[in-house]
Formats: C-alpha cells, sequence, structure tokens
C-alpha cells in the first residue's frame, strides 16, 4: 500500500487512522475534514484506498453522497466506511452505492487493519455485527418501511425528521423547492402516509442513529474507539 485518503471530521479520529497506518507501511496519509476537501483530495492524488465516515456535520448520509459521487469517476478505488452507525440500513446502502468494507469505530484496532487488508485484496469486510445486522433484516423481509428509499428521498426524510422546512432543505441539498415538494410526495407514497406528521414519525421510528443525538460522544485520545459518525 502506498497511498490512503482518509476523510472524517474529527481530527483525532484522523490521527488515530495515521497512526495505525503508518503501522502497516501505507507510505503517503491524506487527511480531509469534508467530504468536498476528501473529494480534491482524491482528484489530486488518486489514492490506493479510501476511508471514509459517514455523518461529517452534515448527517449521515453526506457519507453517502460521497460514495456515490465517487462511484460515477472511480468504479475500482477501494472505499472502506468507518463509523459508528450499526444502522443494518445504513450499511446496506453504503454497500449498494459502492462501499468495500464497513466497519464501526469501536473495532479494534487489530479489525481495522483486517478491514483494510481486505477491501485492498478486492474483498469485502463488514464489523460481524453489522452483518448479523443486515442478515437479520434481509430474513425478515422489507419490514423496514425505509428500505426501499433512493440516498436523495433519504436524505430528504433526514431533513424532515429535523423539523427543516422544504426551503431549508432544498438550500442544504441544493435542489430546487419543487425537487422537495415532489420528493416528499414519493416518500409519503412509499410509506402509505398523506401528511409530515406521519414522515417524521416513520423516521424517527427507523433512523434512530441519524436523527438522535450525534455529538454525545468523542474519541478517547490515543484511540480509534470513536462514536464520531
Amino acid at each position: 500500500m502506498t497511498s490512503v485518503l482518509v476523510i472524517d471530521d474529527h481530527p483525532l479520529v484522523l490521527q488515530g487512522c495515521r497512526r495505525v497506518l503508518e503501522d502497516i507501511g501505507a507510505d503517503h496519509i491524506r487527511l480531509a475534514c469534508s467530504p468536498i476537501d476528501g473529494f480534491k483530495a482524491y482528484r489530486s492524488h488518486r489514492p490506493d484506498l479510501i476511508i471514509v465516515d459517514l455523518a461529517m456535520n452534515r448527517g449521515v448520509l453526506a457519507g453517502l453522497s460521497f460514495i456515490r459521487r465517487l462511484r460515477t469517476h472511480d468504479k475500482s478505488t477501494p472505499i472502506l466506511v468507518l463509523t459508528m452507525h450499526d444502522d443494518p440500513l445504513i450499511a446496506s446502502q453504503a454497500l449498494r452505492l459502492g462501499a468495500n468494507g464497513y466497519v464501526l469505530k469501536d473495532a479494534s484496532s487489530d479489525d481495522l487493519i483486517k478491514a483494510i487488508s481486505s477491501v485492498r485484496q478486492g474483498r469485502s469486510f463488514l464489523s460481524h455485527s453489522v452483518a448479523s445486522s443486515i442478515a437479520l433484516m434481509e430474513t425478515r423481509g422489507r419490514n423496514n418501511p425505509l428500505q426501499t428509499m433512493t440516498l436523495r428521498e433519504l436524505q430528504t426524510l433526514e431533513l424532515i425528521a429535523q423539523g427543516k422546512s422544504y426551503s431549508a432543505i432544498a438550500e442544504e441539498l441544493h435542489i430546487s423547492y419543487k425537487t422537495v415538494a415532489n420528493t416528499c410526495t414519493q416518500i409519503k407514497s412509499k410509506l402509505g402516509v398523506k401528511s409530515l406528521p406521519e414522515m417524521m414519525r416513520i423516521a424517527i421510528d427507523h433512523l434512530p442513529e441519524i436523527t438522535g443525538d450525534r455529538t454525545s460522544k468523542r474519541l478517547p485520545k490515543g484511540s480509534l474507539n470513536s462514536s464520531g459518525g
């Protein structure tokens, strides 16, 4: 391995990853604090591996959007998600969009090293608890009404659950007010509801990691065991 790009908005996570990567012989390690900076670093340096957080201050779906955007340009560079989110719906979305691995931030350094090695060799890697949750979700069928959502619909629903107006959502997602309204209509149809309060209730019930407190936990100094997203 020669070049790795790590994208995370928590400096201690970045430094923790740097130490692990240096220990396993990465020659060039570049750090970015946002999806935008991460994409710029990717275009400038074309790393051999990308490790990406999901939340990064703008909700868990910011990382998913980064993965989708990157895969429109690059189908092959391995992407390893390093996140606090153990929701199988989120993990499934990340894998569908093109992530090669999904490891939780409470994993040991040894597990992170195994994940890095796996995705670099063209194999997938899932934290055990996430793999079990995905398997359970699939055996139960589509009990979670959000499983059929597109990324744009999930982004919109997340912001609706935060109490944001259509105008605020349009500004945050850089889309038109009409697009937001149309997306909400599609969401209501998929969920079988007619009102915004019903949409919010379902979002809160089924996206607990997204709508919950993202700032209550931080990475202990010198550790990779963060809850930063």
